[in-house]
């Protein structure tokens, strides 16, 4: 919503009407992705280790892990056009996924998404955001 609105303000044209249901699909589903991962971390992080449920941390990145699939089956068309909001939501949520879950090794399997990503990944606005702890 605060992207959506930033984006109204300035016109900058991350939300086009003609494929305004893909972008906001994408967003959403960048979206499920980071809250599942980031529930992930708070699992492994904050809670003692006898309190962890390792059965409910794997359901939570099984929803990471499908929407990723997904993303790699049915998205990389949208994905490789005009830059919009949703493609900056997804290569967040993988950024993400890289920052904490790297050894979930994402890319296995979905290798058109990690070649997008990786590419994205050059943009300077990514570059100038990559976390360092």
């Amino acid at each position: 919503m605060i992207c959506r609105f930033l984006d109204a303000r300035v016109n900058a044209g991350l939300y086009p009407e003609a494929v305004l249901w893909d972008v906001l699909t994408l967003e959403a589903t960048a979206d499920g992705i980071m809250d599942a991962a980031v529930l992930v971390t708070y699992e492994g992080r904050l809670r003692s280790p006898e309190m962890q449920d390792e059965a409910w941390r794997e359901a939570q990145w099984d929803k990471v892990a499908r929407a990723i699939s997904a993303l790699n089956s049915r998205w990389l068309s949208h994905l490789a056009g005009p830059l919009d909001m949703g493609q900056i939501a997804v290569a967040c949520a993988l950024g993400y996924v890289d920052f904490r879950h790297d050894a979930r090794k994402w890319r296995r399997g979905n290798d058109g998404l990690a070649q997008w990503y990786d590419a994205f990944s050059k943009r300077d606005s990514m570059i100038a955001t990559v976390p360092t702890a």
